[in-house]
């Protein structure tokens, strides 16, 4: 699975790699096993959650967070992908967007790319191993999609792998709309046309590996190694293209539900294990030494139990990111000048999406759980009730009275219309309540 060092063209990472290479899929080891009855109880609680979505997102996001890194149930983690990532809340905002550019005639320029590439994603996994199979047509239908979506980016070849591991878990609409999510809120600007926002991170990752492993980043700067020749493809392709695949898909649970900072989390710990210690240094003397180690990992490092605690394990959250890019950016701007492609900000992982959106705190007001009837007062228990000279003598609504019936003047009830605005915020929090059937 030795991959050549990628290299920049016009539009990424289309000179030297092997996009043949299904990162290890036939030769991962098998997925972690779970007994049955703890698999069972984690399906379970699950459920729970993404059946009250708002309310636990709003009080127990921690929780969230612990059983996303514990691994979730592959019968619902399509599901889950959607939720976290707000790729259902984005679909159920713009209902018939997707089918709408499904039928478009897309640009030619990008379609022929498109052609090209689908049958370089995963291409032993069953879903794409035949040429205009239905998988390939999904793949095709979304990445067509998504540059008519967005025609400023268009297509960028790293959208693929992560658009077919979308499409493993869930249908093309449902796969499109993660994707922009992942494009738009988790990695934005890494598929721009100049793939500014990605070298920055690799400047990040750079910064970061001397807190995490002076060794490691000690020999990276003597051998004048640059970060975008190891780290760009890890990114972009969010580690598809360079796990075994079980460890592939819990990255992908922490990183919808944490943000970029899992990949962060992961760049370091495989700079750590690879490079951080005398030992391993000894083998790696040159430059093309160090690159040849960092192109054929050591699989140990790489195993889901191993990498996953240590992904949990390591000191690096958002904070620090951050402020390094604020650092880069400026360094950024004083070697060369402005960015061109004004990205929009990082959101990081679930709960800032969430939080983002301002109709997801709203669809958590309480309505009225007792409404009297008309007439009717209330009354300490035990006592009957005397009405008061001079009081108002009509029914009383607890709660706020766009959430329940409001009497007319004859004394028969109506429902208020809610503001039109409510109604689209509440829509996530009556579409967690929905059954839905697991896609497998």
């Amino acid at each position: 699975c030795a991959r050549s060092v990628s290299t920049f063209s016009e539009r990424g990472l289309v000179q030297g790699i092997n996009f043949t290479c299904v990162n290890c899929c036939l030769c991962s080891p098998r997925l972690e096993e779970v007994p049955l009855e703890v698999l069972r109880q984690r399906e379970s609680k699950w459920l729970d959650m993404l059946n009250n979505w708002d309310k636990w997102m709003a009080k127990k996001h921690k929780k969230i967070r612990l059983r996303c890194q514990k691994g979730i149930p592959p019968s619902l983690r399509g599901r889950a992908w959607q939720y976290l990532s707000g790729g259902k809340v984005k679909l159920e905002q713009n209902a018939g967007k997707f089918d709408e550019l499904d039928v478009a005639l897309g640009e030619p320029k990008w379609l022929d790319v498109i052609e090209r590439d689908l049958h370089r994603q995963f291409p032993f996994h069953e879903m794409f191993a035949s040429r205009g199979g239905h998988g390939q047509q999904d793949l095709f239908r979304v990445l067509k999609a998504y540059t008519l979506y967005r025609p400023e980016e268009g297509y960028c070849q790293a959208q693929a792998p992560i658009a077919a591991v979308l499409l493993m878990h869930m249908p093309a609409e449902q796969a499109f709309w993660c994707l922009v999510q992942i494009c738009e809120k988790y990695l934005p600007g890494y598929y721009s046309e100049k793939l500014e926002a990605i070298q920055l991170d690799g400047e990040i990752l750079f910064s970061l590996l001397q807190r995490v492993s002076p060794l490691a980043y000690k020999h990276l700067s003597k051998e004048k190694i640059d970060p975008i020749l190891y780290m760009t493809e890890w990114f972009m392709c969010a580690f598809s293209r360079t796990l075994p695949w079980s460890s592939v898909l819990r990255v992908w649970d922490m990183f919808f539900c944490e943000g970029v900072k899992i990949i962060f989390r992961v760049g370091l710990v495989l700079l750590k294990y690879t490079l951080g210690s005398s030992e391993k240094l000894r083998s790696c003397q040159g430059q093309y030494e160090t690159m040849e180690r960092l192109r054929a990992l050591n699989p140990k490092i790489m195993q889901e139990t191993f990498l996953v605690q240590e992904i949990i394990d390591l000191p690096v959250t958002e904070r620090h990111i951050e402020r390094e890019h604020l650092i880069q950016l400026k360094k950024w701007k004083e070697t060369h000048g402005e960015l061109q492609c004004k990205s929009p900000p990082r959101f990081h992982g679930a709960k800032a999406i969430r939080d983002s959106e301002p109709y997801s705190c709203k669809a958590l007001e309480p309505s009225p759980s007792i409404i009297l009837p008309p007439g009717a007062a209330l009354s300490p228990k035990g006592r009957k009730s005397k009405p008061r000279r001079g009081a108002h003598k009509g029914p009383l609504v607890t709660g706020k009275q766009a959430n329940g019936p409001v009497p007319e003047e004859n004394g028969s009830q109506t429902l208020l219309e809610p503001d039109s605005s409510l109604l689209h915020q509440s829509k996530e929090s009556l579409s967690s309540r929905e059954s839905e059937d697991t896609y497998l």
